[in-house]
């Protein structure tokens, strides 16, 4: 069994071990970054440091398919750094990064850029999207195999960056162009300048929903779903916002050729609440919307019918935030409190454990192809996210790392919080503090 780089040698013992089949007491010995044993009797040498997780709950390293870190150019929202911290800091060891950066990653000499911009900075494993444009939908096939690449990312919609494949023939040069799959923010650009066109300046955030609205949507999601089958490309639907692309995707029964994912905020934010409480600290892209979304795409996360979360951790400096809509920008930070969200999710009884590690770890490993990642078995990285699940009361503001200094979910009552984070053998994250120096190293693909 091959050691990794900078590995170390863990014991993670007398814990309660979750994956997607369910929770069981048993203990993980890692060796040189990678998992030898996991579950009873196992057996380290007697001189390897141990992790005691007796009466906590021991996770895979959680999966974070979507974030914008926000370098190069937007440094000042967050930067690799702060926001790998932030998701070591919440059981996050792996996270693929988005390429709406500026400029954007649309070739490899700026995908190599970020990759050492990580180098020596980020705390946790990671990849980088390419951002498919016009004028590389032909090279995103050769492009989307290099190291340290997470494949390609395309907005049919506009939103943060100037990113946008708008039209159906430039969206089927990017799906006839590579093998791997494509992770698609869907939404309907032409309804979008529509709607935009219609705002109404004094009606503030809390229009956001109709804006861009569910028929914005649904339109791009066919669209999607239409060219799929044509050209037999797998896709990945990024935050589902609504009922009806729920409906669209079970009734097209496309298999795996079409996967999809929601964020927490859709599942634990609804309109018009959050825009009454948060104002436009609320506001992402596609929006929250009301009750009946959110149940619906609930449902379809505990039934199987989503494969994963993607945080879309997207910060922006508050005073960014608080302009006046629509000027104020999209998107809520979110890497760091996907598990605390979820474990409020089992408490309400909606989700169970084995769901949270199905939709977190294993989930998003399957979708995107990432080795040895999202299981607690041996051969795989030694990744663990160890939870305490008698941390309650409010969540504080001073756990949070990420540079935007804000969250909706600040004062939620905490079901249980990650207390440890193990990054291939060696802490990463404990006693509310991230391990230095940063050990965090591309991933790769073709699990």
């Amino acid at each position: 069994m091959a050691r990794t780089e900078d590995g170390g040698d863990l014991w993670v013992r007398g814990g309660t071990l979750v994956d997607e089949r369910g929770p069981r007491r048993g203990d993980v010995w890692i060796e040189g970054g990678v998992v030898r044993a996991a579950g009873e009797d196992v057996r380290p040498p007697a001189d390897t440091p141990v992790l005691d997780a007796a009466g906590r709950w021991v996770f895979p390293g959680l999966i974070d398919p979507q974030v914008h870190f926000r370098e190069p150019g937007l440094e000042h929202k967050e930067d690799l750094a702060s926001g790998a911290r932030a998701a070591v800091a919440g059981g996050v060891t792996t996270f693929l990064e988005m390429p709406n950066t500026r400029p954007p990653t649309t070739d490899p000499e700026r995908l190599a850029d970020k990759l050492a911009r990580a180098a020596g900075r980020a705390a946790a494993d990671h990849a980088f999207f390419l951002g498919a444009t016009s004028d590389n939908a032909e090279r995103l096939g050769e492009w989307e195999q290099l190291p340290g690449c997470a494949g390609v990312k395309v907005f049919m919609g506009s939103s943060t960056g100037n990113l946008l494949v708008p039209d159906d023939a430039t969206l089927e040069r990017v799906l006839r162009s590579g093998t791997r799959r494509v992770a698609v923010h869907s939404e309907d650009e032409p309804r979008l300048k529509e709607r935009y066109a219609a705002v109404d300046p004094a009606a503030g955030v809390a229009q956001h929903p109709d804006v861009r609205d569910v028929e914005c949507a649904v339109r791009a999601t066919t669209r999607l779903l239409d060219l799929v089958e044509h050209t037999r490309r797998p896709v990945h639907v990024l935050h589902l916002s609504t009922a009806e692309e729920v409906d669209l995707i079970r009734d097209r029964d496309l298999g795996e050729l079409v996967t999809c994912e929601v964020t927490p905020n859709h599942l634990f934010l609804e309109a018009p609440d959050c825009y009454e409480r948060f104002g436009s600290r609320a506001q992402m892209n596609p929006p929250v919307r009301d009750r009946r979304h959110r149940d619906a795409l609930r449902a379809a996360l505990a039934d199987g019918t989503i494969a994963c979360i993607g945080s879309d951790h997207a910060p922006h400096a508050a005073e960014e935030k608080d302009r006046p809509y629509p000027e104020c920008p999209s998107g809520i930070p979110g890497v760091q409190t996907i598990l605390g969200l979820l474990l409020m999710a089992v408490r309400d009884g909606w989700l169970t454990l084995a769901d949270v590690a199905r939709v977190t770890c294993s989930g998003p490993a399957r979708v995107y192809g990432i080795a040895r990642k999202g299981r607690l078995a041996p051969g795989s990285d030694g990744d663990c996210a160890v939870v305490d699940p008698d941390e309650r009361g409010p969540l504080p503001l001073e756990w949070l790392e990420s540079r935007a200094g804000y969250s909706p979910y600040v004062g939620r009552e905490l079901a249980g919080w990650p207390a440890t984070t193990v990054l291939r053998g060696r802490v990463a994250y404990a006693d509310r503090h991230v391990a230095e120096p940063p050990r965090g190293r591309p991933v790769e693909f073709g699990a």
